[in-house]
């Protein structure tokens, strides 16, 4: 009876064996996706179907995460008064950050960037998604516990975010403000949970740009020991 419910918690593994040929083919063409992806901060305000929001976080979800408590909320927002608050509050920070807060390090390495506080994209793309970590959960007996490894769960999430919003033909931003509480605050999140970055998603603006920057090389990221 034991084993009977020993062998209930686990279901069998669906996986596709493919041939080599086709793995590296498949391979090959995702780096070509993945080596074209670019950041920009220039955003068309053309509309995308909210199905396509929903099928990117769901994408991201399927990440692995400590002890599968995957201790994140992805907020999703369109609405403009929300995306007006969220600017207003973000530039505040971002002046600060810039005139007085970053160091002198930071600052060199942004400024082949072309960056400053004003965030404009924050307004004109269609859709803002916000990531809060959640550094607590509740136990089955009602109690509060911690979550484990919920930076580096919610880090592999946000990758495959990503990766699923260029996939699909769109583009998204990487927007770090500091400090983010007013998010939480905005967004009507509880104190567990905390942001981690905002990304906002849509179709580049006809006349974007992107800073001329290259990737480092395999030899310079990796070290094969065979």
């Amino acid at each position: 009876m034991e084993e009977q419910e020993e062998k209930g918690k686990f279901i069998d593994l669906i996986f596709e064996k493919l041939p080599e040929d086709t793995m590296i083919s498949r391979a090959e063409d995702y780096y070509t996706k993945m080596e074209n992806r670019r950041t920009t901060r220039h955003f068309s305000d053309k509309q995308i179907p909210r199905q396509l929001i929903e099928l990117a976080i769901k994408t991201a979800s399927t990440a692995p995460s400590g002890a599968h408590l995957q201790p994140w909320t992805f907020v999703a927002i369109s609405n403009q008064e929300i995306k007006a608050k969220i600017r207003q509050a973000a530039e505040i920070e971002e002046k600060k950050t810039y005139s007085d807060r970053m160091p002198e390090a930071w600052s060199e390495v942004l400024e082949p960037l072309g960056t400053d506080y004003v965030k404009e994209h924050l307004t004109i793309a269609p859709w803002l998604i916000v990531v809060f970590r959640h550094s607590k959960r509740i136990r089955k007996n009602g109690q509060w516990a911690p979550t484990y490894y919920s930076q580096e769960s919610c880090g592999i999430a946000t990758g495959l975010l990503i990766s699923a919003i260029h996939n699909m033909g769109l583009t998204t931003l990487t927007h770090t403000p500091s400090p983010m509480t007013f998010l939480r605050e905005i967004l009507d999140r509880p104190k567990h949970e905390h942001a981690i970055l905002i990304m906002p998603v849509g179709y580049p603006h006809e006349n974007a740009q992107i800073p001329n920057l290259r990737r480092k090389s395999l030899r310079e990221i990796s070290k094969f020991i065979e």
